[in-house]
């Protein structure tokens, strides 16, 4: 019971640390530059890193906001919500800045942000876009229109900050990426910096306070878990782990299990993934625990694989940029599909036969077999079969001491015999 109570806590513990180690970093300054680390997806995690940088930037009357980034993008809706976090900021007269570290990114969803803030700047070896919006197995209406509408954010992004609105465009429509050189040149962005210090001094901010900020322990969980395919990967694993240590004398596998499965689903949840995706991957636990039945490992493959369906029907309707179906995601899946026939054949090469051993050395092992009564069975009494005394009860009326008997069943142990036609 402590050591369960010291790794509920352990957690705890971390998220807390993690929280005051970002403390740490963003001591109260006023008229400080806020420096936000975006080396990471767009996401429900990153989405609330930025939603509390712009709120600290507030309480503490910051006079900028420099965005360091570097996002291969992520979730459109997740976009969307950090570009309000932008204008919430200059509302509160609070500009935003976007560095795009050298040889960094601001690809897909990244390109919005980066356009939504009041400059940008782009480090040597730099890219912005592309920038279309996937809809994953949506219709062609659900693509168009969602395409549209990201469209016209776009455009009205790059209008309003007056910058190359037809580069802007074909960065959407056109699903076009521009270097940092091309993009200066034709002002798509505003300017270039090769580093944050040179970023701060061409922003006009030199000599001011900075305040570094990075996802917290909280925001990187959030971000980790924000991922369909992971989400269904922790699932299925876990419904494997679960069944694999029931035959096993300790509970590690189950733990582990369990703790993959909530993760998954709470992870699912947060990302509203497809309903549908939920039920497939239901109905493929549900064969993989009907292994413990069967035993001959067929189950176990069948509902990996079906699970492994059920992990793609979850991104299903999710609006991203890019897909998240990368040749990754290809990788992954077939390695879980390997992990489902190894599990397979270990039930039916390993399980199976422990299985079997324990019904032959069981009590139930000697019903069929031939011994003998040592006492007089009135109906009960005592025989010896395989070996061993049993305490036994005769369905073949009064049996002497002596005579063969056979064994028909077992009853709590006592076993239910007949008289046996082989008599001495």
């Amino acid at each position: 019971m402590r050591k369960s109570c010291v790794w509920l806590i352990i957690p705890l513990i971390v998220l807390v640390l993690g929280q005051l180690s970002t403390d740490v970093l963003a001591k109260p300054s006023s008229d400080s530059v806020v420096v936000a680390t975006f080396n990471v997806p767009v996401d429900p995690g990153s989405s609330e890193f930025v939603k509390r940088v712009v709120q600290y930037a507030i309480d503490q009357n910051a006079s900028a906001i420099v965005i360091t980034m570097n996002t291969p993008g992520g979730l459109l809706g997740d976009m969307i919500s950090i570009v309000s976090s932008i204008g919430l900021a200059n509302q509160s007269g609070i500009p935003v800045y976007t560095l795009v570290v050298p040889n960094g990114l601001a690809a897909s969803a990244g390109s919005y942000i980066a356009m939504a803030s009041n400059k940008i700047l782009m480090g040597p070896g730099s890219a912005i876009g592309p920038s279309t919006p996937i809809v994953v197995g949506g219709s062609t209406l659900q693509q168009n229109h969602t395409q549209s509408a990201m469209l016209n954010l776009m455009t009205s992004l790059a209008e309003r900050w007056g910058r190359n609105q037809t580069m802007a465009y074909e960065m959407v429509q056109g699903d076009q990426a521009f270097s940092a050189n091309v993009a200066i040149r034709y002002h798509l962005v505003d300017g270039s910096a090769d580093s944050l210090d040179a970023a701060i001094a061409i922003l006009g901010l030199s000599g001011k306070p900075q305040v570094i900020l990075n996802e917290d322990v909280y925001e990187q969980f959030v971000s980790a878990l924000s991922n369909p395919i992971l989400d269904g990967i922790l699932m299925l694993l876990g419904v494997v782990a679960i069944v694999a240590d029931i035959y096993h004398p300790t509970i590690i596998l189950s733990v582990t299990g369990v703790l993959a499965v909530v993760a998954g689903l709470v992870g699912a949840e947060v990302v509203n993934a497809s309903l549908l995706g939920f039920l497939v991957i239901a109905v493929a636990a549900f064969l993989i625990i009907l292994e413990l039945k069967l035993g001959h490992g067929f189950a176990m493959m069948a509902g990996v694989a079906l699970g492994v369906f059920g992990i793609l029907l979850l991104t299903q309707g999710l609006s991203y940029s890019p897909s998240p179906l990368t040749a990754s995601t290809e990788l992954e899946l077939f390695l879980v599909v390997a992990v489902g026939i190894v599990a397979g054949l270990y039930f039916r090469w390993v399980i199976g036969p422990i299985r079997h051993r324990s019904k032959l050395t069981g009590p139930e092992a000697i019903v069929g077999q031939t011994g003998v009564a040592i006492t007089d069975l009135e109906p009960f009494g005592e025989v010896r079969v395989g070996g061993i005394i049993w305490r036994a009860e005769s369905i073949s009326g009064r049996i002497a001491k002596g005579e063969s008997v056979k064994v028909r069943s077992m009853k709590t142990l006592v076993t239910i015999v007949e008289r046996s036609g082989n008599q001495p």
